[in-house]
């Protein structure tokens, strides 16, 4: 075998899946090592995707070329749209998913890919030449080179799981720990902390009363993740919901001088927004009961996934207080839940496009950069790998602004701000989120990937379809004028006020009460350019409704972006001595000088960095 590669990928996890193939599919000769091939892709939490704000990264995903979305509708066992009682820039598809199906659609894809192979084996070293990368050395004493190498080695650097007083080394249950490779990248430099997250026990669903437990059904609307491929066709389950009591907290605080988030035993960073249930209980010592989720892990399995019970309370404790709910009164477990800590490397230390500033050629995506989710990990990883791609054939980095995407927001967020906890993508992280709704992550990103030779042909031109026909009925809307006296009757019908003069129809459709569709069947016109479109109909005409009722704000937002965007075009990165610099205060100085922002609205971004200072700046640059 000949182990010289354009690009190596460690870790097969959400990010070394997107990384891998993103790279290999735009041309790179690309290697992917992990230490399981089986367990590609694994949901080592909840066995979900999507979710607020983290179902619009995987629509961005998808509309660049990734394969999340894809595997996510071939596995879905219950799909539901949240936040609909919300605007659409708050809509976010979520999705519970099987999950060794979805491990061997991943793997099946993935060994598909031409100039991808895949190595099964540790990394142990970092190979690194003149500040450069050369390769990595595995665990089989195996020597790969390589121009550039991605590093997504999840919770596995070091990782040290915990249940009670019970310490056991490894990357996630029954898996191994990855040892050495931290110090081999540390040593260059670049600095690294430790993370804790956690995960719920699982449930064989056979000792559950659900008699006791209330059903969450899914939905079953045209709605799907990808903009390409089938829909979903695996048996949909329900889920179910039921509360903590009293009796249940009794227990779990009997256990809180056993947990090792309150003896010292762990020391750790956790996540602020999914809190274990000791910490609900500690934080929230007023509440009489939290809810909890149970979720199906697969189509045809009777393991179950609690959700909002995570814990590493000691074994019979956590059992002991889950029979306190009548649910749970002849509970049989498959394993308890558990904590586990983790280095992760400060993400200030790269590139937005990922890289390293102090290693040439390493990039680095997922938990690795102090992030929590399948669906971040996924976002950085398909970055990396197209900038990784890029970087070996001598082209400029792939960058996406605040204002194209929620992988921008994360990025963005990551290397100017850093993290002090696990971050998590919301939507209140975004400032132009009505201009980043998963409805449109295809007009804003597919173009600009089919250009860089990420997105296929396919794909380009069922984004250009879809264009024409959204097109096609706005145009329609904008110019198509109401008479009273013919539209008045209709409006009755819909129950909405008639009019008293003529309008635009597509002032009309801004009515709350009226739809594109419902509207529709009062004008013919508009019927059959809605009938005459073959493919993805329900899809076309939400999108089209969408710009039309939220046209205002949309163009609002877009104006106010357009302004930020000046600074992001004021390249800063060398031009100054911040050190030196005594017209800033002590604080900007220090984090200019440590962040080193390529433009002044990174800067400007950057906590401690005032307006003032920035200020300063623009005239520095005037001179």
């Amino acid at each position: 075998m000949n182990f010289d590669y354009d690009v190596i990928v460690i870790g097969g996890g959400h990010a070394g899946c997107e990384a891998a193939a993103a790279s290999a599919n735009m041309g790179a000769k690309t290697c992917l090592i992990t230490m399981d091939m089986n367990k590609i892709a694994q949901m080592s939490c909840n066995p979900a995707i999507g979710g607020i704000a983290k179902g619009q990264i995987v629509r961005e995903v998808d509309a660049l070329g990734g394969y999340t979305g894809i595997v996510t509708d071939r596995t879905a066992i219950q799909f539901r749209m949240l936040n609909r009682s919300k605007g659409p820039a708050m809509w976010s598809p979520r999705a519970q998913c099987d999950r060794g199906k979805f491990i061997w659609t991943w793997r099946e894809i993935l060994e598909n890919i031409p100039n991808l192979h895949i190595w099964q084996d540790q990394v142990k070293e970092l190979l690194v030449k003149n500040g450069e990368v050369t390769g990595v050395k595995t665990y089989f004493d195996v020597e790969f080179k390589s121009k550039c190498v991605i590093l997504t080695a999840g919770t596995f650097l070091n990782g040290l799981m915990h249940i009670g007083h019970t310490k056991i080394a490894g990357g996630r249950v029954a898996e191994p720990a990855s040892y050495h490779l931290t110090e081999s990248i540390a040593q260059h430099g670049i600095t690294y902390g430790r993370m804790k997250t956690g995960t719920p026990v699982r449930i064989d669903g056979r000792s559950v009363h659900y008699e006791d437990m209330e059903i969450q059904d899914g939905e079953h609307d045209y709605h799907k993740f990808s903009f390409m491929g089938e829909g979903r066709h695996l048996k949909q389950l329900p889920c179910w919901t039921c509360f903590t009591n009293p009796d249940v907290h009794a227990v779990l605080e009997s256990g809180l001088p056993d947990s090792p988030l309150y003896n010292g035993q762990i020391q750790s960073i956790g996540p602020r927004y999914c809190p274990s249930i000791e910490t609900k209980l500690v934080t929230f010592p007023e509440r009489e009961q939290h809810q909890l989720f149970l979720e199906p892990e697969g189509e045809n399995t009777q393991e179950y996934y609690l959700n909002g019970f995570s814990s590493s309370l000691p074994l019979d404790i956590q059992i002991s207080a889950l029979r306190k709910i009548p649910a749970f009164r002849d509970l049989v477990v498959y394993r308890p839940g558990y904590a586990i800590e983790y280095d992760f490397f400060d993400p200030t230390q790269l590139n937005h496009s990922l890289e390293s500033k102090k290693i040439s050629g390493l990039f680095m995506a997922g938990q690795v950069n102090g992030t929590t989710g399948y669906e971040e990990a996924a976002g950085q990883g398909i970055v990396a790998g197209i900038n990784a791609a890029l970087k070996c054939a001598g082209s400029e980095p792939f960058i996406m602004h605040r204002d194209e995407s929620y992988i921008g927001v994360l990025i963005d967020d990551l290397v100017t701000k850093g993290v002090d906890e696990p971050y998590r993508m919301f939507t209140s992280r975004a400032e132009y989120r009505i201009l980043l709704r998963q409805d449109d992550a295809d007009a804003r990103l597919t173009e600009r990937s089919y250009q860089l030779g990420l997105a296929s042909r396919e794909r380009y031109d069922h984004w250009i379809e879809k264009k024409e026909e959204i097109e096609k009925i706005v145009h329609f809307c904008e110019n198509f004028s109401l008479k009273p006296a013919l539209i008045n009757p209709a409006l009755e019908s819909i129950r909405t006020t008639p009019l008293k003069y003529g309008c635009k129809l597509f002032d009309l459709i801004n009515r709350p009460q009226i739809t594109v569709q419902n509207i529709s069947e009062h004008i013919n016109a508009l019927k059959n350019i809605i009938n005459g479109i073959k493919n993805r109909r329900e899809e076309i005409v939400e999108a089209a409704e969408i710009l039309i009722k939220y046209n205002g704000y949309i163009a609002r937002e877009r104006v106010i972006a357009d302004k930020m965007q000046r600074l992001e075009n004021i390249k800063i990165k060398g031009r100054f001595d911040y050190k030196n610099m005594n017209s800033l205060s002590i604080e900007a100085r220090q984090k200019l000088e440590r962040i080193n922002p390529e433009t002044l609205a990174q800067a400007g971004r950057i906590p401690g960095v005032s307006p003032s200072d920035i200020n300063v700046l623009l005239v520095l640059l005037g001179r």
